[in-house]
């Protein structure tokens, strides 16, 4: 085996566990927006019963 053949096996492996961790992050923000949504929704909805009373 050569050492560019290292190399190459060690960039893919490097760039693969790099995809992987965007992937994770992107599903996190995903998240954390939908979270953000809930909660105005909700903040919406109360202020409308306060204002109906």
């Amino acid at each position: 085996m050569s050492t560019r053949f290292f190399a190459a096996t060690a960039a893919v492996l490097i760039a693969l566990v790099s995809l992987s961790s965007c992937g994770n992050t992107i599903r996190g923000v995903g998240k954390d927006v939908a979270g953000t949504v809930n909660g105005t929704q909700d903040a919406g909805r109360s202020v409308d019963r306060a204002a109906r009373r």
